[in-house]
C-alpha cells in the first residue's frame, strides 16, 4: 500500500507546478512542520542521515523560502528550524492536491468498507505516533518542552520511572 501511495504522489509531483521537492526534503518539511519547529540534531537522527546531508537537505528548502534556521533559545550551539509562511502554503497546496485524489478513489469503496478504513487508520495513526522513534520529536523539537523539576524537598523520580531519553535533573 505505502509503495502505491508513493508512486501517486510522485505522479502528482511531476504534474504539478514547480518547486519540486524530493521526498527527503518533503520529509524534512513535514518534520519540521510538525511540531511548529524542530533541533537540527534531533532531525539529522529522525532522517537516520549524516549531519551533512541534512543541512544540504535544509538548505535547499531554506534557499525556496520554506525553511528558515534560528538560534535555539537554550543552547548556542544549536539551531532551530521552523516551516515559514511559504512552506506551510507549499504544503497546504501538496495536501490539498493529495486529499483530492485520495477522496476521489474513497468515492469507489462502499461505505462499510471505509468506516472499518477510518477506524483501522486511526489506530495506525496512534501505534505510529507512539513508536519510539516517532517520540524523539516529542524529546527535541521545541526549547522549552522539559517538564520543571520537583520541588526542594520531593524525590527525584528513579531512573526506572523516566521516560527514555529523560534525564534527572541537577539541584
Amino acid at each position: 500500500m505505502a509503495e502505491l501511495l508513493d508512486l501517486v504522489w510522485e505522479q502528482d509531483r511531476n504534474a504539478s507546478p514547480p518547486p519540486y521537492l524530493s521526498v527527503s526534503q518533503l520529509r524534512v518539511l513535514y518534520l519540521t512542520d510538525c511540531e511548529n519547529g524542530i533541533r537540527m540534531r534531533a532531525l539529522t537522527r529522525l532522517l537516520a542521515a549524516s549531519p551533512p546531508s541534512v543541512s544540504r537537505l535544509v538548505d535547499r528548502l531554506q534557499v525556496l523560502g520554506f525553511v528558515e534556521r534560528q538560534p535555539c533559545r537554550d543552547s548556542r550551539r544549536e539551531v532551530m528550524l521552523r516551516v515559514t509562511h511559504e512552506g506551510r502554503e507549499y504544503l497546504a497546496r501538496l495536501r490539498e492536491r493529495r486529499d483530492h485524489v485520495l477522496l476521489q478513489a474513497l468515492e469507489t469503496v462502499p461505505g462499510h468498507q471505509r468506516d472499518a478504513l477510518a477506524e483501522g487508520l486511526a489506530g495506525l495513526q496512534q501505534a505510529l505516533t507512539r513508536h519510539p522513534t516517532l517520540r524523539l520529536l516529542a524529546e527535541d523539537t521545541t526549547p522549552t518542552q522539559h517538564s520543571d523539576p520537583p520541588p526542594r524537598g520531593q524525590p527525584q523520580p528513579s531512573r526506572a520511572a523516566r521516560e527514555p531519553g529523560e534525564e534527572a535533573s541537577e539541584e
